[in-house]
């Protein structure tokens, strides 16, 4: 992870939002993982925390992912067949997910539409690189809430789903030209304690019922 040392967040608890029939809705801590790691180090994550705090879940609990850095909302299943009926919405982009972030510098730009395909750079894993022959296309929509001098805060919402799409797409000069402040990979991690990316809404229709659910959770910076 390049530079990035995970911290022992053992003694934070796992804070859950929301219990339904079959998922919980949880607020993930930044620097955490989602799921383990590699190695006996790296088994503390939201998927096991979820398992302490629901010990009769059955199944792959994870429907997705958020980056070890970023922090905010996550759907986990409890039960195979949620799991399932959750991990067809992701695919057939039935979710709605928004993100909140600080990008270093003042962005003049009101918003957009980004549209940049990128893969892994191999000698540098995880950075991924800018690749329009064989990256996958990541597709994001963004814009401006608030403008300061020395940072801008910007509301994101990614319609395809991939790995540090967000970061990328933010700090690429065909993107916005500005990273995410404390970015490690993407950016300046000396700007703050933490990378400013923050997953505060997520909606998607209840497994069951079907009724649309819609989660908030503002960004803590």
């Amino acid at each position: 992870m390049g530079d990035f040392v995970l911290p022992n967040l053992r003694d934070k608890p796992l804070s859950v939002l929301h219990v339904g029939r079959g998922f919980t809705v949880v607020d993930k801590l930044p620097n955490f993982l989602s799921v383990p790691g590699r190695g006996p180090d790296m088994d503390d994550c939201v998927v096991a925390r979820v398992k302490e705090v629901f010990p009769l879940a059955k199944g792959p609990i994870s429907v997705h992912r958020l980056d070890v850095e970023t922090s905010g909302l996550m759907v986990l299943a409890l039960r195979r067949d949620v799991h399932r009926t959750l991990s067809m919405q992701f695919e057939k982009r039935e979710v709605d997910k928004s993100y909140t972030a600080l990008l270093e510098g003042r962005v003049e730009a009101d918003g957009g539409r980004i549209e940049l395909a990128f893969s892994l750079d191999w000698p540098n894993r995880p950075k991924r690189i800018y690749d329009p022959q064989n990256g996958k296309l990541g597709i994001t929509e963004w814009e401006v809430i608030e403008r300061g001098e020395s940072a801008t805060r910007v509301r994101f919402k990614p319609i395809t789903g991939r790995t540090h799409q967000l970061r990328v797409h933010a700090a690429h000069e065909k993107g916005i030209g500005h990273p995410i402040i404390g970015d490690s990979l993407y950016g300046n991690p000396d700007l703050a304690e933490r990378l400013m990316l923050h997953s505060t809404q997520l909606a998607f229709n209840h497994p069951e019922t079907g009724q649309r659910l819609h989660f908030d959770m503002p960004a803590p910076f």
